[in-house]
């Protein structure tokens, strides 16, 4: 199967690696951390301002693609700190409508540049 690969300007990268891939009708969205883009520099912040800025940097990429929040499937949030959780939902609650979207949400050590959260998603395009 051949990936075609999807560049945002207005979403940041930190590695050999695109900001999104189709497979088919399916788009993988690499993770995105609270980089702002036009700085290359992390939002200042708590964890609610950091997963503001993850998903304009993510839908930016969406939008790229052709795509909206209402074709994501599937999420994955990286937290550096657990008790972040509560604030991250928040935020998420008002990215998506419902149904909203399965999501897993994971505990990690640490994340590229100091981030305290980091978020992906996996989109489909209509074609029911």
């Amino acid at each position: 199967m051949s990936r075609t690969a999807i560049d945002a300007p207005n979403a940041a990268a930190v590695g050999p690696y695109s900001h999104g891939v189709w497979a088919g009708d399916l788009v993988y969205l690499s993770g995105q951390t609270p980089l702002d883009p036009a700085t290359g520099k992390l939002v200042e912040g708590d964890v609610a301002a950091q997963a503001q800025q993850c998903f304009k940097n993510l839908f930016g990429v969406l939008a790229a693609a052709g795509l909206t929040p209402n074709h994501v499937v599937k999420v994955n949030v990286y937290l550096t700190d657990m008790n972040d959780f509560a604030a991250m939902n928040t935020v998420y609650a008002t990215q998506f409508e419902k149904p909203f979207p399965a999501r897993t949400t994971i505990g990690v050590a640490s994340l590229p540049l100091g981030a305290r959260i980091e978020i992906e998603l996996i989109a489909r395009r209509d074609g029911d």
